[in-house]
């Protein structure tokens, strides 16, 4: 599982590689590198937007299900209920459900789910540019950082992403309205695999995949959740939380 990533790279590095996109320059900025994105982040991503191709930053993490979103909830209602000696209201636990934190899910699998589906059109599809990843094993040394080489060259994850969702994200913060990203995930090759054996994520390198991952129907996109062939990927650092390497 994937929740930790780099990308330190430029936007004509990107446009080298996605076809023609506009930049939100009120979010991107100078486009400085992050060395280290966690969930809930902010951080780029090219989507369809709106009928157009948009360079922005989003925030890390898609929406967790309703069902798991209601089993929280009623734990939680269980232990006031318990405190309290009472039962709560259908309307106070109806405030509950509301403000059930929801921190996100950052890695997508189960693209049958009926809760992705919803997203799995080209409208909600985007790549999210990256340079290195991480997979934390402890054994092996704590976060151990992907790249296809040294020199770290841009790839992209294949994601999707949801406008404007309601929800709790911190609770310090209250609730929110914003847009989430998240990526797909797949089966890991031999490289991922020996530090990470359940996944990895869904990563394109070649212009022609990346414009079917966002323009072509379902049956054909969804043809991409595949891993990368074995050895193509190589470790470029361990134990550290960024990989700041240029």
């Amino acid at each position: 599982m994937c929740n930790l990533y780099s990308v330190t790279t430029n936007i004509q590095a990107i446009r080298d590689l996605v076809k023609g996109f506009r930049v939100n320059e009120a979010a991107i900025g100078n486009f400085p590198p992050q060395t280290a994105i966690f969930p809930d982040y902010l951080a780029p991503i090219v989507r369809n937007f709106e009928g157009e191709r948009e360079l922005t930053r989003v925030r890390w993490g898609m929406p967790t299900s309703s069902f798991v979103q209601f089993k929280a909830a009623k734990a939680r209602a269980e232990k006031l209920q318990k405190k309290e000696g009472r039962v709560l209201s259908e309307e106070e636990f109806k405030t509950l459900l509301e403000m059930e934190p929801d921190r996100g899910v950052t890695n997508v699998r189960n693209v049958d789910s009926k809760h992705w589906q919803r997203w799995l059109a080209p409208q909600f599809r985007c790549v999210v540019p990256f340079t290195s990843f991480s997979e934390f094993n402890k054994d092996a040394g704590g976060d151990i950082w992907f790249a296809f080489d040294d020199s770290r060259p841009l790839a992209f994850f294949a994601g999707i992403w949801a406008p404007q969702w309601t929800s709790v994200r911190k609770v310090k913060e209250g609730m929110v309205t914003t847009d989430l990203f998240a990526f797909l995930t797949t089966e890991p090759n031999a490289e991922v695999g020996a530090i990470h054996e359940k996944a990895m994520p869904v990563i394109l390198t070649d212009p022609d995949d990346i414009e079917t991952w966002m323009t072509a129907p379902w049956e054909d996109a969804r043809r991409l959740q595949r891993p990368l062939p074995d050895g193509v990927l190589q470790i470029v650092a361990k134990g550290v939380k960024e990989d700041g390497a240029q």
